[in-house]
């Protein structure tokens, strides 16, 4: 089988001690992982960092190299603990100051006397980056390089998401079968499903045990991007879960 085209991958940071307490649950990990599957694009990490500046810029730094894209979400709000703008700034070596097309939608949804010291922190923009329109509150994310900072109120960051697609360069759409395991436990069928997983180094094969309205029962995912590889290690795990059935 001849090695697929290098894919598209991509990373999430989440930005915020209220993620790491506890206090906000992550809405957002789930919505980018699917619009990124949608899209060809193989998510390879999520990372959720506190308000801390040295670790968000570690973090931007690390994952921007690794993958293809960056997508942060958290930290471009008004407070004095939104520090992911500057930190952006400072992993990529350049300044930060109110950017005048930034400040131009806020005043679509501010009076110009209540552009204040705080809401001008978010129209703070690092140098050469392009604006992510914000159509639900004004204050935009931003695009530098290959990383995409959006905010982390959800509603907020899906309007984000659906602006930056069009900018976005997609893979070949991932594809998947479900196999039911016919009620046959996993440690019956590991050893075979592991023979079959490496001989297959273009195909992703997992297993997931799940309890339904039916009680519990086994599941047998399959994915690849080859339709022929995806339905040659298809026939494969049912001829191996009928043998354990027999």
């Amino acid at each position: 089988m001849n090695q697929p085209a290098e894919s598209v991958t991509a990373a999430i940071l989440v930005i915020g001690d209220e993620i790491l307490t506890g206090r906000t649950k992550d809405k957002n990990i789930g919505t980018i992982a699917d619009f990124l599957t949608a899209a060809g694009i193989d998510l390879r990490e999520v990372r959720i960092v506190p308000d801390e500046a040295a670790m968000i810029v570690e973090a931007v730094n690390a994952l921007r190299a690794r993958y293809t894209y960056l997508f942060t979400t958290g930290g471009i709000g008004p407070t004095h603990d939104d520090i992911t703008a500057d930190c952006v700034a400072e992993a990529f070596g350049v300044g930060i100051d109110v950017d005048e097309r930034a400040r131009a939608m806020l005043l679509e949804r501010h009076k110009p006397e209540d552009l204040n010291e705080a809401r001008l922190r978010m129209a703070r923009i690092p140098f050469g980056a392009d604006l992510i329109a914000n159509p639900v509150s004004k204050a935009p994310g931003f695009r530098i390089g290959n990383v995409h900072v959006m905010a982390g109120v959800p509603s907020i960051m899906q309007a984000m998401l659906d602006s930056i697609a069009p900018t976005l360069k997609g893979g070949a759409a991932m594809l998947s079968e479900t196999i039911e395991a016919a009620g046959l436990p996993e440690g019956t069928y590991a050893g075979g499903l592991g023979e079959i997983a490496k001989a297959r180094p273009f195909v992703s094969i997992g297993s997931y045990p799940a309890i339904t309205p039916e009680g519990f029962r086994n599941r047998i995912v399959v994915r690849s991007r080859d339709p022929g590889a995806l339905a040659e290690a298809r026939n494969a795990v049912e001829a191996l879960l009928a043998r354990l059935s027999a």
